[in-house]
């Protein structure tokens, strides 16, 4: 075996074609080799439409970026036919060692591919000199082609969340299989609210599955979502995951101190004490003594954070039995309580009233095997990966990276 015929097997080079030359150039940095490829006159090519063996109609010059050969940058270069086939016409022919549109052989896509799964595409666009554009472009073919053979015929429960995509209320709406253990992500669109579920369920249907199939949901306490969920999914089971319930009256708590401490001087470290429970091993000294003061001077702080920690009482309830009860005494307590006596306390009554309004979803969560815990650590996952890249383009090359990081998609990628 030769050199040409080593270089012809990395390259992936099939008959007819065969190197016919190779020359360095010096005179620029980095330095470039070529190599020049050709096919034997009077071969045939497959027609690209049918694969009928045909003859060369006409030829125009294409060059492509290989793989780096040591230091130096490597092009191929080839006259590529196109053929005139009975049934298709005149057809430029594709080629074996690219696909057809680009600028880059298959081998060099797949070692970029590799390096924007490890880092951010800035940073692996700099490693391989190119534009991160043109990268973000492959990425971008490639996930779209794996996203086509994703098979949803399967799929029964979703859970699904928005995470911010960039400043100023831009968000992306993430559904995931809550059945799935590994790479859950089946759809991701920008957005959030209704339109993002009728969406889904379009997508849904294009992969093999139906909105009838899908027989529990978990989300938040979204007004939109819920309307979406009841719409398109009207046999699914509604869930409303714990985790947005304590989120709701966490923020409620920390409105009730902002508010309160406009009027009157708060015990020091009461902003980070009224966000951890009493029994919590990461509580500071000046954290517990803030706890003290505040329940011992009766703070509306103090009444708000007691109605949070009396939620964590009905969180622990065993079996859904004792988690309607809990929940029922839970909104008794309440409404004896006397918390409308002062305005501050509005933040409160209101977190108190969306769990009213969603009682038997959030009830619903005692019943189910299902949580959103997962997603909320992925949002973090994608947060992270965005800090890390410095932001995203657009909304699309953010969505490429949560494909590539949380679906069957980056599995699929790697035997491309």
């Amino acid at each position: 075996m030769n050199g040409n015929d080593i270089i012809a097997l990395g390259l992936g080079i099939e008959r007819p074609w065969e190197i016919t030359g190779q020359s360095l150039k010096t005179e620029c940095t980095p330095h470039e080799l070529r190599i020049t490829l050709a096919a034997p006159r009077g071969s045939s090519f497959p027609c690209p439409e049918c694969g009928a063996l045909c003859k060369a109609h006409d030829f125009k010059e294409m060059t492509w970026r290989h793989l780096n050969f040591f230091q130096h940058h490597c092009y191929i270069t080839a006259d590529v036919p196109r053929i005139k086939c009975n049934d298709h016409g005149v057809k430029r022919i594709n080629v074996p060692w690219a696909r057809k549109g680009s600028k880059f052989t298959l081998l060099f896509e797949q070692a970029a591919l590799m390096l924007v799964r490890e880092m951010p595409v800035l940073a692996a666009a700099r490693i391989i000199q190119i534009a991160d554009k043109k990268l973000w472009r492959i990425v971008s073919h490639y996930v779209s082609k794996s996203l086509a053979k994703l098979d949803l015929t399967e799929l029964k429960a979703i859970g699904l969340d928005e995470t911010s995509a960039k400043k100023r209320h831009n968000y992306v709406t993430v559904f995931i299989d809550l059945d799935q253990q590994k790479n859950p992500v089946v759809f991701a669109v920008p957005g959030k609210g209704k339109d993002t579920i009728r969406q889904f369920k379009r997508f849904l249907t294009e992969h093999g599955g139906t909105a009838d199939n899908i027989l529990e949901v978990t989300c938040d306490m979204s007004r939109p979502f819920l309307s979406g969920i009841r719409k398109h999914f009207s046999k699914a089971e509604i869930t409303v995951d714990w985790f947005h319930v304590v989120q709701i009256f966490t923020k409620a708590v920390n409105k009730v101190r902002v508010l309160e401490a406009k009027k009157k001087r708060l015990p020091k470290a009461t902003r980070w004490a009224v966000l951890k429970n009493e029994e919590s091993t990461t509580l500071s000294e000046n954290e517990r003594h803030a706890l003290a003061e505040l329940n011992s001077m009766d703070f509306f702080t103090a009444i708000a954070w007691r109605v949070k920690e009396r939620l964590r009482w009905v969180r622990k309830a065993a079996t859904p039995q004792a988690a309607k009860w809990r929940l029922s005494n839970f909104l008794l307590c309440m409404a004896e309580t006397d918390l409308t006596r002062s305005p501050v306390l509005k933040p409160i009554i209101s977190a108190i009233e969306t769990v009213i309004r969603h009682r038997q979803a959030i009830e619903s969560r005692w019943q189910s095997g299902h949580s959103n815990a997962r997603l909320e650590g992925l949002n973090s996952i994608f947060q992270a990966a965005k800090a890390r890249a410095r932001g995203y383009r657009n909304p699309q090359t953010f969505i490429s990276m949560i494909y590539l990081l949380a679906s069957p998609v980056g599995n699929l990628l790697k035997s491309t």
